[in-house]
């Protein structure tokens, strides 16, 4: 498992008084109840995690800072593909039908999302709405070609099925590197660049 984590990894231990001093009371009851928060994408200071928590609606989300001695227990999106529930939703019945094709595509590959959050907690969070979010690791550089491959793999499942491309420099929607623009979306730590290739340091990046 890579030491440090990573956007969408979920972590166990923040505890409530570890929340910013005006946080909602909703928070408080999450950390209470023990759920986990997810990894978001910003810098921070040494000693420090960024990470979101969810509440029971899609208005109750909070940004916070977590110290990395709290936690008590990581799962990442990939150790979440090989997940089964029996939940039958159209999320999990897509996740179910990708599953060999993802395994079989050369690279590592992990379920985010409300999905990913629900088979790591079993907190009901998806619905029969979900989408399911997945996120594809890629160090190396991946084709246009094969972008669009995958996507119409994604195309054939039960419900919307998103991907983010994992460069080593932050993430990428699979369908906008997969439309061949000549500029594509980089979120990254420090914010979201405008860049040709997601797989150059952005400063470099022209």
């Amino acid at each position: 498992m890579h030491d440090t984590p990573r956007p969408h990894d979920l972590l166990w231990g923040m505890r409530p008084e570890q929340l910013p001093i005006d946080a909602p009371a909703w928070a408080i009851a999450v950390l209470s109840a023990g759920h986990p928060v997810v990894v978001r994408r910003a810098r921070t200071a040494p000693g420090l995690v960024a990470v979101g928590l969810r509440g029971a609606s899609r208005e109750q989300r909070l940004a916070a800072l977590m110290p990395v001695e709290a936690i008590r227990r990581r799962v990442t999106p990939e150790a979440l593909g090989a997940c089964e529930t029996a939940d039958d939703l159209p999320a999990i019945q897509a996740l179910r039908r990708l599953r060999s094709s993802l395994d079989a595509c050369g690279h590592a590959w992990g379920v985010t999302g409300s999905v990913g959050f629900q088979l790591a907690s079993g907190l009901p969070v998806a619905t029969s709405a979900s989408d399911l979010d997945l996120l594809l690791r890629v160090p190396q550089p991946l084709s246009i070609s094969a972008a669009r491959a995958l996507c119409e793999r994604l195309d054939d499942a039960s419900c919307r099925v998103d991907m983010q491309l994992e460069t080593p420099f932050g993430a990428v929607a699979l369908r906008e590197w997969a439309s061949g623009a000549a500029r594509v979306m980089l979120k990254a730590d420090d914010g979201p660049r405008l860049l040709r290739d997601p797989w150059q340091a952005p400063e470099q990046a022209a």
